[in-house]
């Protein structure tokens, strides 16, 4: 079986151990996340297992003939080529046996009809050729459209430069070809950093029929349940793993952190106990003996460490502005930036409190529509009207990259923050992973990346009733991510936002924007409705598409039945894996609901109101979530059904036919 594995793997950097004594095997079949805080060592553990960097101490194995393929974070520029030329470096390896099949054909052509060599020869040839087939050498032009499709491409750039590709559409590129090159390992550090939401889909699918090993980085929580079957987490230095996905992951490591933190608690109160004695008779000559024997008993003491966990942070906006209902309206907008033609005619209307998210495929016009919302461009056409007392702040990455400033990072910081705040800005710092020395860094020095953060913590501390930001989740890890949403989930204003984090999107939008074929339509809601509609409108077009296709060609109606059940089936497996989640959900909801009504029933909760009042309301919290989740639960498990029997009946007349 192909696989990588470390054996006590150990680096270290100066007196600091980034990984220590570290196990850890990915093998065919295995789909593992790497977790761990901001510098914990995720990029360099990947980089050893690719063989790009080398441990300390411990030992690398790699079964023989196995293939790696490695996708860094960022920095990959591709040479003067085109697009599908680099995408056809991916095939080397079959490149390569052409030329030995050749050589073969060569040396067979030379030799007489009696050589007894020209059996061997055309065994060998033989197998060059079956290694071809299985290899795809021979469909490489339709992988190469596949995936560069499916990862957002238009046939338009397929024989564009590379070097003419921004950073981001680079890394596109980088993980098209270790895609392509269909390795049994694959190693991927941030893959949907810059991919958008329809990629991202397309990912997932891709990486949920793939036949080999993966581990990969991803700050994308929704992305890694539904893709990983384990989690590897770097925790002081060593790996754990854990089977299950990402939410299974944090259920069980909260448990777990639960107790470390009990015992740890437990073992400090001993500890403060033993030195109070210490400190009382160490002067006692009586009690001489009696002192030592606690000193040796501390010095021998195995100290529990409590991990270094960033404890929860929750933070409040300032109050926003009064304003009135009506935040903005627009009618008519227009954008065109030469002969390309943005969108036309879009209207929208929007009230405080929304929080609409603007969705659409790559290049349909949502971050245009974002700048023309807050001004930072004018229409061609058409008018914007603001509400009254509206104050809008605006996010972008491009703002954040065209600041210049040479204050420190807390200088800048405490310039712009309320007075209110003052107390908590180290704090919120470390929450966007300014820690440490590097709150004291000049604003000038910080990488893109550092900026971004810092422009939208600025952003989020000053007064204002409309957000405005073009994904702000960029260059976020999980937690801070967390604290971003709860912060806007219970902002009291306005938030207007684009982003290509699922799980973000899934629980703060309550209405979608569609910015799709140069319109726009504005959908109330949440994003899960917004996908149901979607699908059912996708349904209603098949079903009304049916007749026209019934008249057209066998071979025609038959591909047009292909490519429906493909549809079908990949709906169904986002819904099994949504019903999976689902499962787990209420499974845990239900166990919480039993601890609830446990602790109900103690005598110490009636004769503490605080507490029973606490517990009543934990408990009707767990009752309204657990109805909404067996609502959606039974959505899903009827349109699962449904789909069944879709793709059931599509069977059923091929084989009629």
């Amino acid at each position: 079986m192909p696989l990588v594995s470390l054996s006590a793997v150990s680096v270290s950097f100066g007196d600091r151990k980034l990984l220590d004594s570290v196990n850890l095997t990915v093998a065919s079949g295995s789909r593992t996340a790497l977790v761990g805080p901001n510098g914990s060592g995720k990029t360099t553990l990947m980089r050893i297992m690719a063989g790009l960097a080398f441990p300390d101490t411990g030992t690398v194995t790699a079964e023989k003939d196995t293939r790696v393929s490695y996708v860094p974070q960022s920095g990959v520029v591709h040479a003067d080529c085109t697009l599908r030329e680099e995408a056809e470096k991916a095939f080397s390896r079959g490149k390569k046996l052409v030329e030995e099949m050749t050589a073969l054909e060569q040396r067979l052509g030379a030799l007489s009809a009696e050589s007894p060599e020209g059996t061997t020869l055309l065994w060998k040839h033989h197998e060059l050729q079956q290694r071809l087939e299985a290899g795809g050498y021979y469909a490489r032009a339709e992988a190469i459209h596949r995936v560069l499709r499916g990862l957002g491409f238009s046939p338009g750039d397929f024989d564009a430069p590379c070097p003419s590709f921004s950073a981001g559409w680079q890394m596109r590129i980088a993980l098209a070809r270790a895609i392509l090159e269909a390795p049994d390992i694959l190693l991927l550090d941030e893959p949907t950093n810059y991919l958008d939401i329809e990629a991202r889909t397309w990912m997932e699918e891709f990486l949920a029929g793939f036949g080999g090993g993966m581990l990969l980085v991803s700050h994308d929580r929704y992305f890694l349940d539904v893709v990983v079957n384990a989690v590897a987490e770097i925790y002081m230095a060593g790996v754990s793993v854990f089977s299950g996905n990402y939410t299974h992951y944090e259920e069980v490591r909260s448990k777990e952190l639960e107790a470390i933190m009990e015992r740890w608690r437990a073992q400090q109160e001993e500890i403060a106990h033993v030195e109070a004695f210490i400190r009382r008779f160490r002067y006692n000559s009586s009690k001489a003996r009696l002192v030592q024997s606690r000193i040796t008993m501390l010095e021998k003491l195995v100290r529990i460490e409590v991990p270094p966990v960033v404890k929860a942070i929750h933070f409040h906006f300032p109050p926003p502005p009064p304003s009135g209902r009506l935040v903005l309206s627009a009618e008519g907008l227009s954008k065109c930036y030469g002969d390309k033609h943005v969108f036309d005619g879009v209207g929208v209307e929007v009230s405080r409190g929304d929080k609409l998210v603007v969705v659409g495929v790559n290049g349909a016009g949502k971050s245009t529509l974002l700048r023309l919302i807050s001004g930072r461009e004018q229409p061609d056409t058409g008018a914007l009207k603001w509400g009254t007392g509206i104050v809008p702040a605006f996010y972008s990455q491009e703002n954040a990259d065209a600041w210049v400033s040479n204050r420190q990072v807390i200088e800048e910081l405490e310039e712009g923050a309320p007075t209110s705040l003052m107390p908590e800005l180290r704090t919120l710092l470390g929450a966007f992973l300014f820690r440490g020395d590097d709150v004291f860094k000049s604003v000038s020095v910080l990488s893109g990346g550092e900026k971004s953060r810092l422009a939208l913590l600025m952003l989020l501390l000053r007064p204002a009733n409309l957000l405005i930001l073009d994904e702000p989740t960029n260059h976020l890890d999980l937690a801070s991510k967390d604290v971003l949403l709860g912060a806007l989930h219970d902002f009291p204003g306005t938030v207007i936002f684009v982003s290509h984090d699922r799980h973000f999107i899934a629980h703060l939008a309550t209405a979608v924007l569609e910015v799709k074929g140069g319109g726009a339509r504005y959908l109330p809601g949440d994003y899960d409705y917004y996908l149901r509609r979607t699908a059912q409108e996708a349904d209603a077009q098949g079903a009304a598409a049916a007749p026209a296709a019934a008249e057209s060609k066998a071979a025609t109606a038959t591909q047009k039945e292909r490519q429906e059940e493909k549809r079908l089936k990949s709906e169904l497996r986002a819904l099994e894996r949504e019903e999976g989640l689902l499962i787990q959900q209420l499974e845990a909801l239900e166990a919480a609901h039993r601890e609830i009504e446990e602790s109900m029933a103690l005598p110490e909760a009636y004769e503490n109101g605080g507490r029973m009042k606490e517990l009543r309301k934990r408990h009707e919290e767990n009752h309204e979530r657990h109805a909404q989740s067996m609502a959606r639960w039974e959505e899903v498990d009827s349109r699962i059904g449904a789909l069944r029997e879709g793709i059931e009946g599509l069977r059923s007349d091929k084989a009629a036919q």
